[in-house]
């Protein structure tokens, strides 16, 4: 068994590598219609078994990667939230960092995903030192794309780009919409919230 790393804790959530007892879950999400409308293919289990192998592999070897995110009142994984490298070569520079959430849909809509993805985006402007962190989405997903305008990601209209990776079997899947938010950005909104926070 994979030894338990965590990254950082949240107040509902623990970001961490992946465990074996992470698989069922992690197999959900990737074969999910709803989870998966808006990528071209699902994943059999074995195809999950192995990207979540190369998930933790990845976190070991370089500390980026798809952390799983474990609610802290059950101790159950609810999906995952991905702080690493873009790795689309003349599309993004290749230092490049890109964010990312994926989540079983029976925990939609309760706040987990910008609550994991704040404490990344703090992760990689504090001690990542991080100039800048980029997500896209395919423009129909209005879910995630809400989650990116949530968090203060600001729309690159000149950055969108069609996905290569994406086949031409999908051509609604191509296109895929760019925000970015940079660090000095972060940081100023950061310090505003916490000024509109109510005083205890």
């Amino acid at each position: 068994m994979t030894q338990a790393v965590e990254l950082l804790q949240t107040q509902r959530l623990r970001v961490r590598n992946w465990q074996d007892g992470d698989r069922a879950l992690f197999r959900e999400i990737n074969a999910d219609p709803q989870v998966m409308e808006f990528f071209p293919h699902r994943r059999t289990a074995d195809e999950a078994d192995r990207l979540m192998d190369e998930a933790n592999a990845a976190i070991a070897a370089t500390g980026y990667g798809i952390y799983a995110l474990e609610r802290k009142d059950t101790a159950d994984p609810i999906g995952f939230c991905a702080l690493m490298p873009v790795n689309l070569p003349g599309i993004f520079p290749h230092e490049a960092v890109e964010i990312g959430w994926r989540l079983a849909t029976r925990f939609w809509r309760q706040g987990y995903a910008s609550e994991a993805a704040r404490a990344l985006l703090d992760h990689a402007f504090d001690v990542r030192r991080l100039d800048a962190v980029v997500s896209f989405a395919v423009a129909a997903n209005l879910r995630s794309i809400a989650v990116m305008e949530r968090l203060g990601l600001v729309r690159i209209p000149a950055l969108d780009f069609d996905h290569p990776r994406v086949p031409d079997t999908h051509p609604h899947l191509k296109r895929h919409l760019v925000f970015a938010v940079t660090r000095d950005a972060w940081h100023a909104s950061r310090q505003t919230q916490q000024k509109t926070l109510p005083i205890p």
